[in-house]
């Protein structure tokens, strides 16, 4: 069963690696490169309790939980765009259901230091 049209809220934009890039020690060793493939419709809520904490979630603020519906775009290697702040997909949690038309997984903020 689809997810309501009434609880998606948010617009998530989905970012999905570049091709691997060859660097001088070895793969991916120049840097990875997200681009954005599509931005769809979601429901984002905070990730709390015993779920996020086993889902590695130092700080149960910093994880989301994102509920959309299937599409073949999004994996677990994808990164999504929300709210101005890049969250990197915890492959365990995502789990995507093509009969029910659903994908729901929980996602850890990225921080980058600024210098």
């Amino acid at each position: 069963m689809a997810y309501s049209t009434g609880i998606m809220k948010f617009r998530v934009t989905i970012l999905n690696r570049t091709a691997a890039q060859d660097g001088r020690f070895g793969l991916d060793s120049a840097g990875i490169e997200f681009t954005p493939a599509k931005t769809v419709w979601a429901e984002v809520t905070w990730a709390k309790g015993k779920a996020a904490m086993n889902a590695g979630a130092l700080d149960v603020y910093g994880v989301v939980m994102v509920r959309m519906r299937y599409n073949t775009i999004v994996n677990e290697r994808s990164r999504i765009l929300y709210d101005g702040k890049t969250y990197q997909i915890i492959g365990e949690t995502f789990h995507a259901d093509r009969q029910a038309n659903t994908i729901q997984f929980h996602a850890q903020q990225i921080v980058k230091d600024q210098q």
